[in-house]
């Protein structure tokens, strides 16, 4: 985008009712260089800078005008973050329930997990392991009441 700070300038000069055109800019070296371009590229030249400022106008409409601050983009925030104490509880928390689900028998710990981590039904787990309903809603049971008494402790 270039800011009103076009790399070059146009010009017209009429001469004996002949209207010429010309597009000056500076080379790589920094020389001034100006050349005469035919009605079409000088209309091209003049559409993309128009096109040009109208985007810097948008751009400018949409640009934010109030001062950002942590606390204004924290006010802000969809999701606000956690504070450190709150992470650190909820680690210790999470660790603290992976050991107390390996620490429950092998076919509780299969169907809470089946139950609560992949959202099976208890019937879908009943028919994988060949049984009936009641007795996987009894292990889940179990599972989250140790799970529960082991939290209170």
């Amino acid at each position: 985008m270039f800011q009103n700070m076009n790399p070059y300038t146009l010009r017209t000069q009429e001469v004996e009712g002949i209207v010429r055109y010309f597009v000056a800019f500076k080379d790589g070296q920094g020389l001034l260089r100006e050349i005469e371009v035919s009605r079409p590229i000088y209309l091209e030249f003049q559409r993309f800078a128009k096109q040009e400022h109208n985007q810097d106008r948008q751009d400018r409409r949409h640009m934010e005008r109030s001062d950002l601050t942590d606390q204004s983009l924290y006010d802000r925030a969809l999701h606000k973050p956690k504070s450190v104490e709150d992470t650190v509880l909820d680690n210790m928390r999470a660790e603290r329930l992976a050991e107390v689900i390996a620490e429950l028998p092998e076919i509780q710990r299969r169907r809470f997990v089946l139950y609560h981590e992949f959202g099976l039904t208890y019937d879908q787990i009943a028919k994988m392991e060949g049984c009936k309903r009641q007795p996987i809603i009894r292990s889940v049971s179990r599972a989250e009441e140790k799970i529960r008494e082991s939290f209170k402790e």
